[in-house]
């Protein structure tokens, strides 16, 4: 059983850097990672797969929460980038 969760876990690692955009990276990352976690955590209580199913959606969720806090932090980044861009220097003459 062990053998089949470690498996598959490398079989998501690999499918986790197929991914199109920077969302998905990293929401399948989150997942990957959560999944992992939460086996370890699940394989001490005896519940292998609960625990990695649970670990991967905790991961998922977070892995999209942190996509959208960067999400921000660029826009943010722009929006400032942008004004800077249109204010007009002063002339030297005033």
């Amino acid at each position: 059983m062990k053998i089949r969760m470690i498996c598959s876990l490398i079989a998501l690692l690999g499918l986790s850097a197929c991914t199109s955009n920077p969302t998905q990276d990293r929401v399948a990352t989150g997942a990957l990672v959560g999944a992992a976690a939460g086996g370890i955590i699940g394989s001490t209580s005896g519940n292998l797969g609960a625990g990695a199913l649970v670990g991967a959606g905790v991961g998922a969720l977070g892995g999209y929460l942190y996509d959208k806090s960067k999400k921000s932090e660029e826009e943010a980044y722009y929006e400032g980038y942008n004004d800077g861009n249109r204010k007009q220097p002063r002339s030297l003459s005033q």
